[in-house]
C-alpha cells in the first residue's frame, strides 16, 4: 500500500514538473512576442509620426497656394 500511494506522488510530481516546464516554455514565448510587438509599435509609431508631419507640411502649402 506504501509503495502505492509513493508511486501516486511520483506522478503527481512528475505532472507536476511537465507542466512546469510547459508554462515556462509559454511564458518564454510571450514575452519574446512582447518584445517583438513593442519593437513593431514603435516602428509604427515612428511611421504615423512622419506621415502626419508630411500631412501637415501638405496642409500648410496648401494655406499658403490660397492667401495668394
Amino acid at each position: 500500500m506504501l509503495e502505492k500511494e509513493i508511486k501516486l506522488i511520483e506522478d503527481k510530481i512528475d505532472a507536476l514538473l511537465s507542466s512546469h516546464q510547459n508554462l515556462q516554455r509559454q511564458n518564454k514565448h510571450l514575452a519574446d512576442n512582447e518584445i517583438s510587438l513593442l519593437g513593431e509599435r514603435a516602428d509604427l509609431m515612428k511611421k504615423n509620426d512622419l506621415a502626419r508631419s508630411k500631412v501637415e507640411a501638405i496642409i500648410s502649402r496648401l494655406k499658403g497656394l490660397e492667401q495668394n
